[in-house]
């Protein structure tokens, strides 16, 4: 794009006047009484009318370029810190929903304001410690390393993984044989494990299992049972398999790349069937109790307090 040419006008609105003769009538005092030929009637006089204010020059397309490549690097690094941020899967372990180099949108902001992670969904989360020990460690290039930076692209220095919620703080979760997984004694009807697996694995490593999970923590499972190293087999390390809540970097909403499995992340259904969260749904029933017993023993206290009151009025009454 180059310069936007801008014409310069002449200060002159319409045709000239025709210039007037100084031995016709009225000419004299059309020029303020001064004589055509005196000093009074130099340039200075129309000079005044042309000085107008020139538009300013329109700045070049690069020169403003890299400005707008420093405001987009800043909301890029926004974005990413606050936002959203792109996450690439780098294994098999989330079969079918997610396939080995999709890209997914996590959801970062809903974390900021206290959202912690739901059973179903599908979250990333740092390493709680030596799980990916042994993994391959990427060798991005430089270009690789700046889009990482600025969240255009999944960076290779952060160590995250990525799975399924199935329970949360305060929830037992076990497997049994080879299913199905139960959550405080419900069991999952769980149509994204991946084809030809059993919900829960018969190993002798940590497929069967009976847990409590602490306050605070979760515990995940890959949709690819009998291919994903999850909290099952992380119970012989600090935490026993549980994942810190403070350790998830935020939700997957959506499938992002590539276009043909563009797909969004919701939570299944078999998570909201009755009595799964037997705690919180009890809470309101409990507090509601909590609340009314000290009420219904006021009550009672002044309706005593009042029929006493009362026989001693009659009573008077009698004896007078």
């Amino acid at each position: 794009m180059g310069d936007l040419a801008v014409g310069a006008r002449s200060g002159h609105e319409g045709p000239e006047e025709r210039p007037g003769r100084s031995d016709e009538p009225g000419v004299e005092a059309a020029a303020g009484g001064t004589n055509p030929g005196s000093d009074a009637a130099d340039g200075d006089g129309t000079q005044s009318g042309q000085d107008t204010k020139q538009p300013k020059k329109q700045r070049s397309f690069w020169k403003e370029l890299p400005l707008l490549i420093g405001i987009a690097l800043v909301l890029a690094l926004v974005i990413k810190s606050f936002l959203v941020q792109a996450f690439s899967i780098p294994s098999d372990s989330m079969q079918n929903t997610l396939q080995q180099g999709d890209r997914v949108l996590v959801d970062k902001l809903t974390p900021w304001f206290g959202s912690e992670p739901e059973r179903g969904e599908v979250v990333v989360f740092k390493d709680p410690g030596h799980w990916l020990d042994g993994e391959p460690t990427p060798d991005p290039n430089a270009v690789q390393r700046v889009l990482g930076w600025i969240g255009l692209m999944p960076s290779a220095d952060e160590k995250d993984l990525i799975k399924r919620v199935i329970a949360v703080g305060g929830d037992t979760v076990e497997c049994k044989g080879t299913g199905p997984v139960k959550v405080n004694g419900k069991a999952l009807n769980e149509p994204y494990v991946f084809a030809g697996n059993t919900p829960c694995t018969v190993d002798d490593q940590g497929g069967q299992f009976k847990v409590t999970v602490p306050q605070g923590k979760i515990w995940v499972m890959g949709d690819h049972r009998q291919n994903s190293l999850d909290s099952r087999y992380h119970q012989n390390q600090p935490g026993g398999g549980a994942v810190p809540v403070d350790n998830v970097v935020g939700r997957a909403i959506v499938i992002a790349w590539p276009p043909t499995r563009w797909a969004t992340l919701p939570k299944p259904d078999t998570f909201d069937q009755p009595g799964i969260n037997a705690l919180s749904s009890a809470a309101p029933g409990v507090l509601g109790l909590a609340g009314a017993v000290p009420l219904v023993l006021w009550r009672r206290r002044r309706l005593t307090v009042t029929a006493a009151r009362n026989a001693r009025v009659s009573g008077g009454s009698t004896a007078g």
